[in-house]
């Protein structure tokens, strides 16, 4: 029986909604900046989508292989697609292929552009180091990303940044658009390279922090799926503590992947939250603990 998405959160509701308009507005205001200074960015924009669809249609095979994860079958690891099929049937999802990573860094991850085409994935050394209520909070939390249809905003978010970074190496490496005098010269040229720095730049900070907002609304959508808040609390805890005892060679080598995993893999000095995918532990424990005292008073 599919659990009741109750109790909304309306703070984090907002907040989301204002870093999409704000992306909004911000693209909104890049578009029209391009075409008031004459400038023809349909080339760079085919290119630019055509990458972002790549990524979107792609993403499950191209995360998958970058990690080296392994599809794997009921018969192969039996407890791991039991458990996924019920959490599934509590969060009315269709089930999600499943694969594992053979890596001592405890951590999983789900991709995928929508909840039928989606992959969930764990390492070896999560399933060795959690209890298994901690392994199905972390697999809830997953699964709330895919019915979240996270990849597929995260996607179409970076859409312009894309295009944007774009612009401005195509001025670093060819100047193209600085031989083109109907565009208005190098003032012109100097602009729309400004205007296009500009963009990417805000963009970097407001997808983060969609990003971050994200990670706590699947935070709260595992909470609802297990009604066990305090094991993701407890999985997070373990994961963030072991992440700190792994080889500083192990986490560069995954660190490009840090927007998908349920705890980001840092070396050293954890980034501060402005430019982190994730948002702090303590934030998340904190939004937990309520969580749980919210589903107790009922």
């Amino acid at each position: 029986m599919a659990r009741r998405w109750y109790g909304g959160d309306t703070q984090l509701t907002v907040r989301m909604f204002l870093v999409m308009f704000l992306l909004a507005a911000l693209y909104l205001g890049f578009i029209a900046l391009l075409w008031a200074s004459g400038m023809d960015f349909f080339g760079v924009a085919l290119i630019a989508a055509a990458l972002l669809g790549v990524q979107y249609y792609f993403s499950d095979r191209i995360v998958l292989w970058s990690m080296g994860a392994q599809e794997v079958t009921p018969e192969q690891a039996p407890q791991l697609h039991a458990t996924i099929e019920r959490l599934c049937a509590l969060a009315d999802l269709p089930k999600p292929r499943v694969a594992i990573v053979n890596t001592s860094l405890p951590n999983a991850f789900a991709t995928g552009r929508s909840p039928s085409a989606a992959v969930v994935a764990v390492t070896s050394g999560l399933m060795e180091r959690l209890e298994q209520p901690e392994v199905e909070a972390v697999l809830a939390h997953e699964l709330s990303h895919v019915r979240n249809r996270d990849v597929a905003v995260m996607t179409l978010a970076s859409f312009f940044a894309t295009l944007a970074q774009l612009l401005m190496r195509s001025f670093m490496w060819r100047g193209v658009y600085g031989g083109n005098r109907r565009n208005g010269g190098a003032a012109a040229v100097m602009l729309i390279y400004l205007a296009s720095l500009a963009v990417w730049v805000i963009s970097f900070f407001l997808i983060r922090a969609l990003s971050r907002y994200r990670e706590l609304a699947a935070d709260r959508g595992a909470a609802i799926i297990t009604g066990a808040p305090s094991q993701l609390s407890s999985a997070l805890l373990k994961i963030s503590g072991t992440m700190q005892r792994i080889p500083t060679r192990d986490l560069r080598e995954v660190e490009a992947m840090n927007a998908f995993f349920i705890v980001p893999a840092l070396t050293g000095d954890a980034l501060t939250e402005l430019f982190s995918t994730h948002p702090s532990l303590e934030r998340r424990l904190e939004q937990l603990k309520r969580l749980e005292q919210d589903m107790e008073g009922r």
